[in-house]
């Protein structure tokens, strides 16, 4: 018995050591966002700021152009939102065509859709920009928005796998019953995967809160950034950076990352685990 507490309490020590290696950094930024910017790269070597100023989150806080740092998390909260419901929804009908109905080419063109997901998105940015240019989308969030209700690969892949799953007697079943393809879409499969379903949102929120180039590329007015662009306005070749206020915006913005993690993070192993499995 006091060779498993041994051996348990060891397995802790290691797993802490780890857990503190990797989210050194994190603290890092934190504990670098209390301190004076001009401090910040010359006590790189010290974790504790000496002194402790608040400054830098008020600084950051008021933003730049006269918009707060508000109005920057408002809109990126909107940009994530519509982008996670039409990955949802999108992708979840997308996924159940390939996963229930059986049409001519299907395997080829689930063949494409998977070769789509190996493209890097520089290969169709000039493409897209070129298209979204003509139709007038510029400077809004339509050519970030949009394409997310067209599906997307890689939760179309993730939800296929996890419909095949189920068993397909609920659907002849259902069918019995008078359900038609849509309805047993809605009725049966949509409650079934809410394992995928929420595992889909969460990476959907992930990938969306990050995204920098997106909005680089096709917003320009200041009332319209992201967090991601708010961020990088904070720095500056020509004038000195304020490398402390980005940091503690930097803190503000990964609050709502931390909190969806820890919320969903069961969903995310879940949805992920069960995948892999066959009905």
């Amino acid at each position: 018995m006091r060779s498993v507490k041994v051996k348990w309490g060891l397995y802790h020590l290691l797993v802490g050591g780890f857990a503190i290696l990797l989210l050194y950094p994190v603290i890092w930024l934190l504990m670098s966002s209390f301190k004076e910017s001009e401090a910040i790269f010359v006590t790189a070597d010290s974790l504790l700021p000496d002194p402790f100023i608040f400054d830098n989150y008020v600084q950051g806080w008021k933003g730049f152009g006269g918009h707060s740092f508000g109005v920057f998390i408002k809109n990126t909260v909107v940009f994530v939102g519509l982008t996670m419901v039409g990955h949802l929804v999108s992708s979840s009908f997308i996924a159940y065509g390939f996963a229930r109905l059986k049409f001519f080419g299907r395997n080829f063109w689930f063949a494409v859709m998977l070769v789509t997901l190996m493209l890097p998105y520089e290969v169709v940015m000039v493409p897209q920009y070129i298209i979204f240019a003509k139709l007038d989308w510029l400077n809004s969030l339509k050519p970030l928005v949009v394409p997310a209700y067209f599906g997307h690969p890689f939760f179309i892949f993730l939800l296929v796998q996890f419909i095949r799953t189920i068993p397909r007697e609920l659907d002849e079943a259902a069918t019995i019953d008078g359900c038609g393809t849509f309805k047993i879409y809605y009725k049966i499969i949509l409650p079934l995967i809410t394992p995928a379903l929420a595992t889909t949102a969460i990476f959907s929120f992930y990938w969306t809160w990050d995204n920098l180039l997106g909005p680089v590329l096709y917003l320009n007015s200041p009332e319209k950034y992201t967090v991601s662009m708010a961020l990088n306005m904070f720095l500056s070749n020509e004038t000195v950076s304020n490398w402390g206020a980005m940091f503690a915006m930097s803190i503000v913005s990964l609050i709502p990352v931390f909190v969806v993690f820890f919320i969903f993070q069961r969903y995310v192993v879940e949805g992920i685990s069960m995948t892999g499995l066959k009905g």
